[in-house]
């Protein structure tokens, strides 16, 4: 008697069709900065002029935000999220993501399923200016149910040490700019999941599965241009916990946040939620509730920040201060 490793649930053949299907977008992220392709034990990455440049990394994964995938069929969003979820992150410290990597696990891989998530990291890596540079697929018969997919990914980016934004400089009048986010994002989906069991129902003319969806905004760009030519004293990406977990992040000690939930453009989804009997403290404390990153910036710097950031098509809003004080953030 003889077995193989198909025979035991591991198809490599499967594997390597995945591979082959995401060479194309994967090779579209690359960049002259990047010295070799897929297939070798390791990315080479050549970093070129910095005076005294700090590596700044980050890594996260999607949640359960993938079951929403699974259910609906709709693998390519995911990825996107997988890419927004780490860069915006390390675009808080001012830093520009240089390259990705993504890690996916599957009971049972189905090549055309692998392909389209990794397309989706492929273009939330072009909406970064990152390269992705590799990843790993892992077949997991057994450990993951058939159908079931997990994503992850980790980014490494650059800033010159002297530009470094870790909140040190906030100060008293500084002005809170929110830039606004596409939907739920990535997080609150534990939650999201049990108040919407059919995702074909509708809500605002589209099916709330295509809503919940909506892949995280990556705000790389953007934000690049603005710290080109303004001051700007922290940041902080508005991710699980909403505004009163992220925020507090960027004040340094003695000072907090004020933020005037009325000045807030929300979205229509987080209404929808509400009115689900998610109580008040509980959305602020679960979701962005429309605001994706958050720029601290001086009040002498405020009308040319929202200024730059509409000319780049972002839609941005001033939504409070910073005093003085050790409670991290008030929301009134």
């Amino acid at each position: 008697m003889s077995i193989s490793y198909k025979d035991a649930g591991v198809d490599k053949e499967e594997g390597y069709k995945a591979v082959e299907l995401m060479k194309k977008s994967v090779a579209a992220t690359h960049n002259s900065s990047v010295l070799n392709g897929l297939g070798s034990f390791g990315a080479l990455y050549e970093l070129g002029q910095y005076k005294n440049p700090v590596m700044v990394s980050g890594t996260d994964g999607v949640g359960t935000k993938l079951d929403i995938a699974f259910k609906t069929g709709v693998y390519n969003t995911v990825g996107i999220d997988c890419v927004a979820m780490c860069v915006n992150d390390i675009l808080c410290h001012g830093a520009k993501p240089l390259f990705f990597l993504d890690y996916m696990a599957c009971g049972k891989l189905e090549a055309d399923v692998a392909a389209s998530m990794v397309s989706g990291v492929a273009a939330g890596c072009q909406a970064a200016g990152a390269a992705l540079v590799g990843g790993e697929t892992a077949e997991m018969p057994g450990f993951y149910k058939e159908g079931d997919y997990d994503i992850a990914g980790f980014s490494v980016g650059i800033v010159e040490k002297d530009e470094i934004i870790n909140g040190s400089t906030v100060e008293e009048g500084d002005v809170l700019i929110a830039l606004q986010s596409s939907g739920v994002h990535s997080n609150g989906f534990s939650l999201v999941r049990k108040l919407f069991t059919d995702l074909d129902e509708e809500f605002d003319g589209r099916k709330i599965g295509e809503i919940l969806l909506e892949p995280t905004k990556i705000y790389v760009k953007p934000v690049l241009e603005v710290l080109k030519e303004h001051t700007v004293h922290g940041m902080a990406h508005i991710t699980g916990g909403g505004l009163p977990e992220n925020l507090p992040r960027t004040m340094r000690e003695g000072y907090e946040a004020v933020v005037e939930k009325s000045k807030i453009k929300s979205l229509p989804v987080f209404d929808y939620i509400r009115e689900k009997g998610v109580p008040e403290d509980e959305m602020y404390g679960t979701f962005n509730m429309g605001v994706g990153f958050v720029l601290v910036v001086p009040a002498s710097e405020r009308d040319g920040v929202l200024a730059k950031l509409e000319s780049l098509g972002e839609t941005a809003f001033e939504i409070g201060y910073v005093q003085r004080g050790e409670k991290g953030i008030c929301l009134r």
